[in-house]
Formats: structure tokens, C-alpha cells, sequence
């Protein structure tokens, strides 16, 4: 068994909606399935027993290997912790190669959950060992590392509980909410709201002092040093018991509480300079460390933060009680897990000796044994919920320290013997405000109930009713998806969008290119919801891009399918039907919003039936009233937009909506009927978006598709009284309509140049020519640049064999180069003339057509 071509599917993909790996499993020999290998299905369950069923109960049809690898790589993330449930096995049209999908939920660990189930499988085909433990953890340890932790995580779960959509931007915690203008990006518990100079006051424990002390708030007097006989004169001056901590620290590193002697002081200050050069002595308060959290200007949480400790049974040491401890399954290293394992360092010995005691000693039953002067949650310690004890007038003192300090997010650390009263009357104080405050300690306290942190973050970031989204147009088809896109792109910029744009010749800006070449694939798009200045977006969503990635989004507003046809690309990643294909291309209308709509043509057979897989509503398009699925669609009062007569009309129940062909440019009156369809498609993708009525028809006039705006796209020359038109169609549907095009337009002699794709097969370059050839009277056939594993000449013969039959064709010549092929078309026009140019390098070949033109 071999494994090859493994892919990440990042989303909505050809399978699921669910993220996944993808890959090709061959079988390289005749056991292709497991009952031909004895013994096989026993030995993977005695290294694997947690391992599903390999055949759901009911079917008895042979069991591939390839099934086998599937079920170990799900099950193997499933025992691991992972949260996933999907997996496929689909056999391809070649015999023993499989496609098998195995949904992961982070992809490190679905990558190496692969790896592990292929080691596994051999493990079990070779009668080999494999150390499951080993893998498991491994996986574990993965899924720990790259997964957010605890408080980016809760803000990501409340963000997609809303509907929100979310990117993470890099292997940390920077998370993007939203798409485009619309966008909203945290890095842990911070915002893009949280200011750099409130993070550095923060950050300075000093000046923070200073101005929660102006602003009314108490807090411990306290005194910035740099040596052990300045801090000693410090803790004098204010008065013992005191505190030493960096100025600048974070996360309860380097601090020490209670401390009355100058040797403690001597301890303290050297675990403090190791953070930070500069240390501030302060006042010591007594009583208990809350924390309180402020989003926005209220406390959301609050809870007790108490220090590590273990207490005596009167038979165990300390060493074996903080085992104990450390045992219960929410412990962990760091920040991953709820709580955090208690260290045996040299700052909980130092504690120990405070009390008299070591790790070997047996404390007495009932006696607690404090092995920490904070009470971070990240030193091991506890926390208690205190959220509804809160008195009125300490939480507005907390808002008012975060307000100050200038975070919009903010972790207020308070010293009092209880939050049910104000700091003043008890002599409580402020001693630190925290910029990216842990969350762990309110979603899940050691004690008490967890508060909703995370939606109160996004609800600061999100309004009411807003989920982050701009409108999203995807389109699909075989033919006149650019021109499609280009069009529904400039509707939307009359209505005032920014719009972002992906097509195959480019990413684009408002109107602005900023990338060149095939764009039409998920990185492309995602770029575009990546831009601030977009207000919203359409897409080229080509059938490369959605097998090899799947969508950049999890859902659009307006899914439109030109046509599937005769198809293209046919043969290509197990894709050799236009029944595969139109699976493909129905991913975007599988992924429409519940309120959003799919425009489909109803003329186009595999296309009109996807409208059975959309979640929204669904438009078609016709260019026959009368044809069917249109007429039945009209009379049950839904949404059409048809050709009568010398207009396209928008219908739906008695409201009708009138367009002249004449107001719409790019039809030329109606002579292009490729263009009447693609301005249709364009139309109810608008309808679609709710756009007025006045912008879509401005809108159609306005749109020029010539050589600045659609290139590549029908672009017409006049070329000393010859018309030239240059087009990139490629497959044998579009030189169909480009055929039905030139038929209405007046020459005495036509010409056509024209090479062929080397990915294509044999029967689809063959019968490009075969349509040429009845209808012009030159054909020049040229070799590109790229023949994409074709040999020299092959795909010249091919077009040579199309014309074999020609009804018209007298004049045929081959030559070698795109651009000679243009000039030696030019060379043989005569005024009245007509030649249609098959370009393939589209910005190069019309910059040469433009030049020859000019001169």
C-alpha cells in the first residue's frame, strides 16, 4: 500500500464542510482488501483495540485497505482528544487507487495522525510492533501545542457561536474575526482596540500606581529600587510587611508577598531581579488576591485567586501530596488545561523552609502547607468564582483602574479581605491591572460556576446583529465565470462597495491589480478577505482550487453556476465525467447561507438540478421562458430572469423588472449571446445582493468589456478595417459560443488562430477544431509555450485531426509561437474581414494585438 498526493482541505471542500486531510492510497499488489490478507483484521486490533468498526453492520462487500488506513487515522485523533467524527473512503475509476478522507480539527495533528495510522497499518500487515501509547501521546502532545489555548479559544467558540466567521494568522493566538472592512483581530485577551501605550502603562506597575492613585482608585503606596540596600530603605519607609516585585513583570514571575525580615527581602529581591532590573517595593495588604475582569466598562468575572498548596493527612510527605495533586486530570504543563500543575522548585522550597518544613515532611492532618507566595493560576494555584459578590462600588473602581490604564480588556488585580464590600471601607487596594488577562480562572474555576468571558469579549467587538461578514459572490461554471465576475464587481462598486475581486487573470482592489496570473483558486480569495479596504467580495471559484484546498469561506450570499456543458479539464484528479464535475462545481452552492440565493441556468441540465443542494433560495436564468424548469419556476412566483424578446426580464410574483439588450453593452444589441447569459448570471447575483434596481441597470450599461476591463473576454480590434476579436476561450463550449457570436457579425472571409491546452484530453482538443473548421475559412493553429507533458508537435496533431472533415476550412497552416501566429493572421486580413484570435498568454498576447493595431 502506497500513499501519495496528501492535501489539506481548509475548507468546505468536495466531501464535507468539514476541514480535512486528503489522500491517494494505491494498492500496489492484488490484496487490495483486508479479507485477502489472513490474520490481517485481528493483528490491527491487537495494537489498536479503541479501533471502530471497519464495516458498519449490515454490508458484507469486501473491506479495502485503504478503509482500514481511514478508520485508524480518525479513530487514532478521537482517542487522542481531538474532536472529529468524519472519514471517507472513495474508490477512483482506476483499479486499487483510493481517495480517503479523514476529517481534523487542527492540522498538525491530522497530518501526523496519518502518518501514525500508515505505521499502524504496516504494523499490522507486517506482524510488526507499534508502541500505541507512544502515538497516542504524541498526538496528545501535538494537539496541545498548536491548539489555542484556553482564553483565545473561548473568544474563537463564542465568535463562531454567533456565526462569526474566524482565521487563525499564525501557529499563536492571533485570530482574525470577520472578513474584509468588516474584520476584527484578538491576540489572546487582546484586541486591535488595545492600545500599545496602555499595554506599556501596564506593563509599568509604577506609573500605573501614579495614575490609578489620580484617577481615585487605592492602591498600596510603594517605591521603584534597583538594589537590596535601597529596597531595604524602601520596605522601612513604608512600612513592613511589604511586597517586592519586578516593575515590569507579568503572570506572578518574580514576586514575593509578606515579607518582615531584610533577609527575606535579600531572597525576594533576587528572584525579582531576574525579570526585571528595576523593582518596586510596595506596601503589603493583607487579606485575599482577586482578580477582577473589565471588558468594556463592566466587570464581567471576578474570582479568589488562592496560592498552590497541599494539605496534611498526617501520613503522606509533601513531596507525595503535591503528586496527589498534580494527579487530578485538569492539571497540565501551561495554560492548556484548566488548571496547572504544582512545581517542587526552588521557590516553593524557599517556602517550605519559611515554615520550617521540606519535601520529606509529613504534615499533620488538617494542616495546610503553602508552597507559593502568589496565587497565579499558572504557579498551580486555585480559583474561586466571586462574579455575583461583587459590590457595586469595588467593580466600579476596577472599570475605573482599566479605563485609566486605557485597556479595553483588562485584568484588575485586588488585595481585600472580601469583594462584598468597597476597597475603602476595608482598606483594600488595587496592586496590579493586567493587559491579555488569563481567562482560565472565570471559564473554568476550581470552585463556582464559569462565566460567558469569551461572548462578553465578542460582544465588545460586535454589535448587535453583527457577524463580521461582508457579501460574498462565488461563481462557478465552465464558461463566462470571468466576465460574470467582472460584471457582478462593477455592479457592486456603483452601489458604493470597495469590492475585492478574484479571477484567472488576477486579484483586485478596488479596480487595482495588486496580483497577476490564475487567481481563481481559495489562497486568492482568502487574500481578499484578509484586506481591510474590502466592503465586499466576488470570486472566481475555479475546480482546481476546490479540489486542492476546498472554499476560502465557510459560506456565500450568492452562489452563481454559469454552466457545466460539455465541461473542461476532464480526466484530471479522478475527474473524468461532467457528472464529476458538476459535484464540483456545486460545492459553492452547497455552501450558500440559509438567507442567501444560488443563481443557476436553467438551460444547463447538471446546473439546474443543484438547485436540490442549496440551503437558500435559488434564482434561475434562462434564455427560453418556455423551457421547463423556467417556466415552472416563474409560475410558482420565485425568482427568474429570462430573455423576451429585445430584453432580459427580472420576475418574481407580479413584480417585473424590464432591461432593454440595447441598455446592456456588452451584448451588442443582443448579437452575443454568450454575453446575454453572462449578463443575466450578473444580474441575479445583484437581485441576489438586493441591490437597487437603478445601479444594476447603470451598472449594465456602463460595463466595457474591452482589453482594460475583461481581458481576454470577446476584447474587439479594428485592424485596417478588419475586426479582430481575441478571446481566451479554451474548451469546446466556449468555442461554441464564440462560433454562435461570429455567425452574427458580418465578413467576407474568416480567420481563426488557435493552439490547444496540453492537460486536456485527446477527444476535447480534437473537437475545438472540428467546430472551427465548418465555419472559418483560415485556420492557424500555433504550439505555446506550456504543452503540459505533451511531446513537441502532439498538440499540433491533434488540432490538424479535428479539421480532417472541415466543411469550410481552405486554408490551414501551422506555426510555431503564439505571437508569430498573430502576426501571420494579420498579415492575410483584408478590409471586411474577421478573425477570431485564440490567445493564450492574455496580457502579453493583447499588449502585441494593441501594438499591431496602433501601427
Amino acid at each position: 500500500m502506497e500513499v501519495s498526493r496528501i492535501r489539506a482541505l481548509r475548507g468546505p471542500n468536495l466531501w464535507s464542510r468539514h476541514t480535512a486531510i486528503e489522500a491517494v492510497v494505491s494498492c500496489i499488489d492484488a490484496a487490495c482488501f483486508i479479507p485477502d490478507i489472513p490474520a490481517f483484521e485481528a493483528r490491527l486490533r491487537e495494537r489498536f483495540p479503541g479501533i471502530g468498526l471497519l464495516q458498519p453492520e449490515g454490508h458484507d462487500e469486501p473491506i479495502a485497505m485503504a478503509h482500514a488506513l481511514e478508520c485508524a487515522a480518525l479513530d487514532l485523533q478521537a482517542h487522542a482528544g481531538c474532536p472529529v467524527t468524519f472519514s471517507r473512503t472513495q474508490p477512483t475509476t482506476e483499479p486499487g487507487i483510493f481517495q480517503v478522507i479523514v476529517e481534523y480539527s487542527e492540522e498538525p495533528v491530522g497530518r501526523l495522525a496519518f502518518e501514525l495510522a500508515q505505521d499502524l497499518v504496516r504494523a499490522a500487515l507486517n506482524d510488526t510492533p507499534f508502541d500505541l501509547d507512544d502515538a497516542l501521546t504524541r498526538l496528545r502532545e501535538l494537539d496541545e501545542d498548536v491548539r489555542l489555548g484556553p482564553s483565545t479559544g473561548s473568544i474563537v467558540l463564542a465568535a463562531a457561536a454567533r456565526g462569526v466567521p474566524y482565521r487563525r494568522l499564525t501557529e499563536g493566538s492571533l485570530v482574525q474575526f470577520g472578513w474584509g472592512s468588516k474584520q476584527r483581530r484578538i491576540q489572546a485577551a487582546e484586541t486591535d482596540r488595545t492600545g500599545a501605550i496602555a499595554e506599556a502603562i501596564a506593563q509599568d506597575k509604577e506609573l500605573t500606581k501614579q495614575l490609578l492613585d489620580a484617577a481615585g482608585v487605592p492602591v498600596p503606596l510603594g517605591k521603584t529600587v534597583r538594589t537590596t540596600e535601597e529596597a531595604w530603605a524602601a520596605a522601612l519607609e513604608v512600612g513592613l510587611p511589604v511586597v517586592v516585585k519586578p516593575q515590569d513583570g507579568n503572570q506572578g514571575k518574580g514576586v514575593t508577598v509578606n515579607i518582615t525580615t531584610q533577609e527575606q527581602l535579600n531572597a525576594a529581591f533576587a528572584a525579582a531581579v531576574e525579570i526585571s532590573d528595576n523593582i518596586l517595593v510596595e506596601r503589603f495588604l493583607p487579606g485575599h488576591d482577586y482578580r477582577l475582569l473589565v471588558v468594556g466598562n463592566q466587570v464581567v468575572a471576578a474570582a479568589r485567586r488562592d496560592p498552590p498548596l497541599v494539605i496534611g493527612d498526617g501520613e503522606h510527605t509533601i513531596r507525595q501530596l503535591i503528586d496527589q495533586v498534580n494527579s487530578d486530570p485538569r492539571r497540565g504543563e501551561g495554560h492548556a488545561t484548566s488548571l496547572t500543575k504544582i512545581r517542587l522548585d526552588d521557590i516553593a522550597i524557599a517556602r517550605l523552609e519559611l515554615q520550617g518544613l521540606t519535601p520529606d515532611d509529613v504534615p499533620s492532618k488538617g494542616k495546610r502547607v503553602v508552597l507559593r507566595n502568589n496565587a497565579n493560576l499558572s504557579t498551580g494555584g486555585t480559583a474561586t468564582d466571586v462574579t455575583e459578590d461583587v459590590h457595586p462600588e469595588m467593580a466600579a473602581r476596577a472599570v475605573a483602574a482599566a479605563q485609566m490604564a486605557g485597556l479595553d480588556i483588562c485584568g484588575v488585580d485586588v488585595v481585600c479581605d472580601s469583594v462584598i464590600k468597597s476597597m475603602e471601607e476595608q482598606g483594600g487596594g488595587v496592586v496590579e491591572v493586567n493587559a491579555a488577562p488569563g481567562l482560565r480562572m472565570h471559564l473554568q474555576p476550581s470552585f463556582g460556576k464559569g462565566r460567558p468571558v469569551g461572548e462578553a469579549i465578542v460582544s465588545t467587538m460586535f454589535g448587535p446583529g453583527e457577524d463580521g461578514r461582508i457579501p460574498i459572490v462565488a461563481v462557478a461554471g465552465t464558461n463566462g465565470k470571468t466576465t460574470t465576475v467582472r460584471l457582478t464587481s462593477h455592479i457592486l462598486t456603483l452601489s458604493g462597495n470597495r469590492v475585492g475581486m478574484t479571477n484567472s487573470d488576477g486579484v483586485y482592489i478596488e479596480k487595482k491589480r495588486i496580483d497577476t496570473g490564475d487567481c481563481s483558486g481559495p489562497k486568492s480569495a482568502r487574500n481578499v478577505l484578509l484586506h481591510p479596504d474590502v466592503d465586499a467580495a466576488v470570486f472566481e471559484t475555479a475546480r482546481g482550487g476546490i479540489l486542492r484546498e476546498g472554499l476560502a469561506f465557510d459560506r456565500c450570499n450568492v452562489a452563481v453556476v454559469t454552466n457545466i456543458g460539455l465541461g473542461d479539464h476532464l480526466g484530471l484528479s479522478f475527474i473524468t465525467t461532467v457528472e464529476d464535475l458538476a459535484v464540483v462545481k456545486r460545492v459553492i452552492v452547497q455552501n450558500v447561507a440559509p438567507d442567501g440565493m444560488a443563481v443557476l441556468n436553467a438551460m444547463d441540465p447538471m446546473t439546474a438540478a443543484m438547485a436540490d443542494a442549496c440551503p437558500g433560495s435559488v434564482t434561475y436564468f434562462s434564455m427560453d421562458l418556455h423551457h421547463p424548469i423556467a417556466y415552472t419556476h416563474r409560475a410558482q412566483g420565485k425568482r427568474l430572469v429570462y430573455l423576451d424578446g429585445d430584453a432580459i426580464v427580472a420576475a418574481e410574483g407580479s413584480f417585473e423588472e424590464r432591461i432593454p439588450l440595447a441598455d446592456i453593452y456588452i451584448t451588442h444589441n443582443g448579437a452575443i449571446r454568450f454575453q446575454i447569459e453572462n449578463a443575466m448570471a450578473a444580474t441575479a447575483a445583484a437581485w441576489g445582493l438586493n441591490l437597487d434596481w437603478a445601479i444594476i441597470r447603470e451598472g449594465l450599461k456602463t460595463f466595457v468589456n474591452d482589453a482594460q476591463t475583461a481581458p481576454g473576454r470577446f476584447n474587439l480590434f479594428n485592424y485596417r478595417g478588419a475586426t479582430l476579436i481575441a478571446d481566451y476561450g479554451h474548451n469546446p463550449d466556449a468555442i461554441i459560443a464564440l462560433v454562435n457570436a461570429v455567425e452574427n457579425m458580418p465578413a467576407k472571409r474568416r480567420s481563426v488562430v488557435i493552439s490547444g491546452a496540453g492537460d486536456r484530453r485527446d477527444v476535447d482538443i480534437r473537437h475545438q477544431t472540428e467546430i472551427l473548421g465548418d465555419i472559418f475559412d483560415d485556420v492557424i493553429l500555433y504550439q505555446d509555450q506550456c504543452q503540459r507533458g505533451r511531446a513537441d508537435g502532439e498538440v499540433l496533431g491533434l488540432l490538424r485531426q479535428g479539421l480532417v472533415n472541415a466543411k469550410r476550412a481552405s486554408h490551414v497552416e501551422e506555426i510555431r509561437g503564439e505571437f508569430a501566429a498573430i502576426d501571420a493572421a494579420l498579415a492575410r486580413l483584408k478590409e471586411g474581414d474577421l478573425c477570431l484570435i485564440l490567445i493564450d498568454q492574455i496580457d502579453e498576447a493583447l499588449a502585441h494585438i494593441a501594438k499591431r493595431v496602433a501601427e
